[in-house]
């Protein structure tokens, strides 16, 4: 059992009168002890805040399909960067009048309801954008921006920014507990250092996309799709034998923009196959959560555990050893996972650190026999796997589809030699990818050595841990 002795004069200093023992864990109190060793001021000394726009003033049916402004949500915002997928434009209308929400260059914006906690810097692309109620946005005074980035996604950073949470439904953030927020002050030149491993993981993540874009292009300029562009139309004519041969009547399912896409597929050069021809499908299992194993086990890949076409293991559990297996359903390298209900039409190909893992019963798994898994990786991420996934979709509580539906799916024969040049540059990509994401972890471990031993240690053990990476700052 753990536990706080707090001096009672303590508990009155706090504003809110803060009396539960998640306030004074025994964790954040030896962090606060921590800090006390060393230089550190409060986060309301150190930064300007602006609190989102009520909710009400940006809603859905503000968005736009087209525009060069943007409406930064809650999803939007993941460790130290700003998400690129599925993205909320706004007019310029919508826009200019709200210029206290104008988003500039190295801004932090920080979530304060829901998921709390995330912090993301701006980057040039993010300018000609507001956020929302749901985040605040922090516009540094005195530290390196980028420093203090990585600093609230530190673990002592983290502790602290969650310490003043509190809610029952839906737990949220007051602009109170943020400027309580304790920050260590490192000297300039350590903050300049910390400043270049972030900014070497901005350019890598752009790598990284910028390869996978052309491994995209390729495929759909093979297909004749490069500048295509879906229309949805409000009215089209099907016949009746149409809806009986499909057993379905949703007028959706029959847009001409889905018979435009596999007409394409089938026209082309190479020929073309069904995925039900050439790959086997089966539905994930669902494992009781008392199972689950922060550390160690076998990992069990859920809906959360992958986006924008990869797995990540940020959020990922594990099922304990103590688990006896029956008929679960495990993944193996060059398998393909994708989401059978919610986010349906995400997908990731499996790798090797993934491979042997459970995948929940939300999912589905797809193994190739005679068609590369790399190359049907892009597909299903470009705007053809985007369109094949949404006509097959159903709707009721929360968009589903089976994984019998899939088998369906019209996929082109493509060249040998363009396998070989998509393949090696997703695997550029992925190389790019996970060299970014050893510098963030970096970046976050070199903060929290600095506060537990000294900058200079730290300093140390960054340049060695670069090194050892093979990449130069």
């Amino acid at each position: 059992m753990q536990y706080s002795v707090v001096n009672y004069k303590t508990v009155k200093e706090n504003s809110d009168f803060r009396i539960d023992g998640e306030f004074y864990h025994p964790i954040i109190l030896n962090r606060l002890n921590l800090l006390d060793l060393k230089q550190n001021d409060l986060l309301g000394n150190l930064a300007k805040f602006v609190v989102g726009p009520f909710g009400s003033t940006v809603t859905v049916d503000k968005y736009v399909d087209e525009s060069e402004y943007r409406y930064i949500r809650n999803k939007d915002i993941n460790d130290f960067i700003i998400g690129d997928d599925d993205i909320a434009l706004i007019s310029k209308n919508v826009y200019d009048p709200l210029k206290q929400f104008h988003i500039q260059e190295n801004d932090l914006l920080l979530t304060v309801v829901g998921t709390l906690g995330k912090v993301a810097i701006a980057q040039a692309k993010d300018t000609h954008s507001i956020f929302s109620c749901k985040s605040t946005l922090l516009r540094s005074k005195r530290l390196n921006p980028y420093y203090l980035l990585a600093y609230l996604n530190s673990p002592t950073g983290q502790i602290f920014s969650l310490r003043g949470k509190r809610g029952a439904i839906q737990e949220g953030l007051n602009l109170s507990d943020l400027k309580a927020i304790k920050v260590f002050i490192a000297s300039s030149e350590f903050q300049s250092q910390i400043e270049k491993l972030v900014k070497k993981f901005f350019g890598l993540v752009n790598q990284s996309k910028f390869v996978y874009s052309q491994a995209e292009h390729l495929l759909l300029s093979e297909l004749g799709l490069l500048d295509w562009k879906p229309q949805h139309k409000l009215a089209f004519v099907k016949n009746f034998s149409d809806t009986q041969k499909a057993e379905r009547i949703d007028a959706e399912y029959f847009q001409p923009k889905y018979e435009e896409i596999i007409s394409a597929v089938k026209k082309y050069k190479g020929g073309f196959v069904k995925l039900g021809e050439i790959a086997k499908t089966k539905r994930g299992s669902l494992i009781s959560d008392t199972l689950y194993n922060e550390k160690n086990g076998t990992p069990y890949i859920r809906g959360a555990d992958f986006s924008s076409g990869f797995l990540s293991d940020d959020k990922l559990v594990c099922i304990d050893n103590s688990f006896k297996p029956s008929n679960e359903t495990k993944v193996k390298k060059g398998d393909i996972v994708f989401a059978l209900i919610g986010t349906v039409g995400s997908i990731a190909l499996v790798d090797e650190s993934f491979d042997g893992a459970f995948i929940s019963n939300n999912l589905g798994k797809i193994t190739t026999q005679n068609y590369n898994s790399t190359v049907l990786q892009v597909l299903f991420h470009s705007i053809v796997g985007k369109l094949y996934f949404e006509k097959e979709q159903t709707q009721t509580a929360q968009p589903k589809i089976s994984d019998k539906d899939i088998h369906k799916f019209i996929l082109p024969k493509l060249e040998n030699k363009t396998e070989k040049e998509i393949e090696k540059m997703y695997f550029e990509s992925q190389k790019s990818k996970k060299l970014s994401k050893s510098l963030l972890e970096l970046a976050k471990s070199g903060v929290e050595m600095a506060i537990e031993k000294d900058e200079k240690t730290a300093e140390k053990w960054i340049e060695s841990e670069v090194e050892k990476l093979k990449t130069k700052l």
